[in-house]
């Protein structure tokens, strides 16, 4: 009797979240989760399979891995030149309350457009200290920027985001068909009905304002800083180790505006956000080491303690993509399509498209590599179909978008909770409730369009 791995994967996963939901443990259950796949795709021969993925998945992923340890050398070194400190200072003359706090995290988050590593990790540097000032808990970093990393990149048509999207789509014969021009301008047609991005946007805006209702584990946070004053638990401390008690020395904005700067601007510019992160190195050694601010061997071990404290993330990050490579191998996403495809009518496609785009995105941990798969299946089906091909892009783009934003495994999950320094799983439940509210609410929009388009 042969086994149907794509089912066997899916059990896998399913074990994999609702164990680390129950417990908390996302690593144990990731890590066991890709064994057990090993054993089924290479049987006795599956620690061996098992380590070849490992070394293939760190190979494919070493720009990942890079950027997120340089990222980690940089905030150790704006953290002891104490220049963090100083634009957390200047900033805190505005952001005196909870509120202009929140709306200054979420203002940034928008501006910083062009990558949602760059988002995340950046402004957690600026805002973690002024946040901690005004007392928010740690889970609200978190939640907003993981908001505003991917759903903000996906809305404009210079991101990264977006030129993987116009390049994959453009490729298609109905996206052709449009007479856009260009990928770019097929992709700027799609914008109107990213609902996922809009509404989930919406959402962090209302919340910022105090509009919107703190709910299940993020309502519990609040109420841990009002009884207790942490704005993170004990769970998170691990994660906030190095932290020490800033004294009221001065510390100069520009240390830490002019690394920043460059960094943002050199990016923005060439879209090569590992080069930037370099460069922003770089100028910190020029600034800080001939100014005696940091001596030589401060500002090496600046750097190592900044790649050490990456280094639990980047662990969780690696076991993500070993399991994604396992998943694929054992034909996953192909197996969920094959089950979907009997029950889709134009009408309701663009709908289906999402909930299935978001289910193997959150399953996977996958945004990109769910899109890459489905791209070619979704768009002939649609077009056999009559759905219209401007809503399947828009419901491909907006399921990625919730897999990078609601996963608790995917990357910038992953790294929204190593910026703000909590665990990811108090992150991914915090901002669960949100999460589902948008989607359910993205799914009657595609559903209603799809009708009227």
């Amino acid at each position: 009797m042969s086994i149907n791995l794509g089912l066997v994967a899916i059990l896998i996963t399913l074990g994999i979240i609702v164990g680390s939901v129950i417990t908390k443990r996302c690593l144990e259950f990731m890590f066991a989760g890709s064994m057990v796949a090993a054993v089924f795709l290479f049987k006795s021969g599956f620690l061996a399979g098992w380590a070849q993925s490992l070394q293939d998945q760190l190979s494919e992923n070493v720009w990942v891995m890079l950027v997120c340890l340089l990222f980690g050398g940089l905030i150790g070194l704006l953290t002891d030149s104490k220049g963090s400190f100083g634009f957390s200072k200047y900033i805190s003359k505005f952001c005196n309350t909870q509120r202009k706090t929140l709306l200054t995290t979420f203002v940034m988050g928008i501006l910083i457009f062009v990558d949602d590593y760059l988002n995340v990790l950046s402004i957690g540097a600026c805002m973690k200290k002024i946040s901690d000032k005004q007392k928010l808990p740690r889970e609200t970093l978190a939640y907003l920027l993981d908001s505003t990393g991917a759903p903000v990149c996906v809305l404009l048509p210079f991101s990264t985001w977006a030129v993987f999207y116009a390049s994959l789509f453009y490729e298609q014969d109905s996206v052709k068909a449009l007479g856009a021009g260009s990928p770019i301008a097929s992709y700027t047609l799609a914008i109107p009905y990213l609902f996922y991005p809009i509404i989930t946007l919406i959402i962090v805006f209302l919340f910022c304002m105090g509009w919107f209702p703190k709910l299940g584990p993020m309502k519990k946070a609040y109420e841990r800083v009002e009884k207790t004053g942490m704005v993170y638990s004990e769970r998170s401390r691990k994660y906030n180790h190095a932290e020490l008690e800033e004294d009221e020395s001065e510390g100069n904005i520009w240390n830490f505006l002019i690394p920043m700067g460059v960094l943002v601007v050199y990016a923005v510019v060439t879209g090569d956000i590992l080069s930037a992160v370099i460069l922003a190195l770089i100028v910190c050694f020029v600034l800080y080491v001939p100014r005696k601010i940091l001596t030589l061997d401060q500002f090496f071990a600046s750097i190592i303690r900044g790649f050490a404290d990456m280094l639990p993330t980047l662990t969780l990050l690696l076991t993500t993509f070993v399991l994604k490579d396992l998943s694929g191998q054992m034909d996953m996403t192909e197996y969920i399509i094959q089950i979907a495809e009997p029950y889709l009518f134009a009408e309701v496609f663009p709908a289906a498209v999402f909930v299935l785009g978001a289910l193997l995105a959150f399953t996977t941990g996958s945004d990109w590599g769910m899109s890459s798969i489905i791209t070619p299946i979704v768009f002939p089906l649609g077009a056999a179909l009559g759905a219209n091909p401007i809503l399947i892009m828009a419901a491909v783009i907006s399921g990625g978008t919730f897999g990078s934003h609601a996963c608790f495994y995917a990357d910038a999950t992953l790294l929204a909770s190593q910026s703000s320094g909590i665990d990811n799983m108090e992150h991914a439940l915090s901002q669960l409730p949100y999460v589902i509210i948008s989607a359910v609410a993205s799914v009657a929009c595609f559903a209603i369009t799809g009708f009227i388009l």
